[in-house]
């Protein structure tokens, strides 16, 4: 059954170990699909650079007072699909990955799959947490932070984007998928605004008991990250997961 499972999730993979660089693609028509009957999310202005889907896992801790999982964080890898924009497969990666990622035993990790894909995956960068480099009374002590200056960024210090949230929606089927979220820059120059869309999976069970260990919740989504400034150095628009 492991070997099985394994081999489920590398076949999911393997779409993302093809060839893609972005500037090999057209992403002129390329669009951030959003529900028309909302309006906490606002679509970003014009087509991104760059396509990528991306799994990990979300962190919870248990909240001694409510006895309910409060997010800590996530951790989770970028992976360039831009060559997959307009194609069959580009609606639904983020599932057969979710999929194949949460039937995958818990010492698996993505680096280990990455490790044994024959032709490795285009990997754009990471995403984690970082303590809040602006705090205010009251705010979130860390913020997430898009972070591509170890791979497809690399020597360029500054191509990571920091961001706070300005609107937060409940994905389809939100019991078991974390919300679509829209944040802003607050650091970096990566890109002015990101959103977190597609959503499978991340969510923590409805309770807790006190002092229960950390949790991590695997999870994939895609990411679309907007640059509106003049473009220097980076990309326009940066659309992940």
């Amino acid at each position: 059954m492991l070997r099985i499972l394994i081999t489920l999730l590398l076949l999911a993979m393997s779409v993302l170990a093809k060839p893609t660089p972005a500037t090999n693609c057209d992403l002129s028509s390329a669009t951030l699909v959003l529900p028309s009957n909302q309006t906490v999310l606002v679509e970003p202005q014009g087509p991104p650079s760059f396509i990528a889907v991306a799994f990990g896992v979300q962190n919870y801790t248990c909240n001694a007072t409510s006895l309910t999982y409060s997010n800590i964080g996530a951790v989770g890898e970028l992976f360039d699909i831009s060559c997959l924009y307009g194609k069959d497969e580009f609606s639904s990666i983020q599932d057969h990955l979710y999929n194949a990622w949460n039937e995958t035993p818990a010492n698996i990790t993505i680096q280990d799959l990455i490790s044994v894909v024959g032709d490795k995956p285009q990997v754009l960068g990471q995403h984690y947490y970082v303590p809040d480099p602006k705090p205010t009374a009251g705010g979130p002590a860390i913020s997430p932070k898009w972070d591509f200056t170890s791979d497809s960024e690399r020597g360029k210090p500054d191509a990571f984007v920091i961001a706070a949230s300005v609107g937060t929606l409940p994905a389809p089927n939100s019991t078991d998928n974390i919300n679509w979220v829209q944040l802003k820059n607050i650091e970096g120059e990566l890109a002015d605004s990101v959103y977190r869309v597609d959503t499978k999976g991340g969510q923590p069970p409805t309770s807790c008991t006190a002092g229960a260990p950390l949790l991590s919740v695997k999870y994939a989504a895609k990411y679309c990250e907007s640059r509106i400034r003049a473009v220097q150095a980076f990309a326009d628009h940066l659309l992940f997961f």
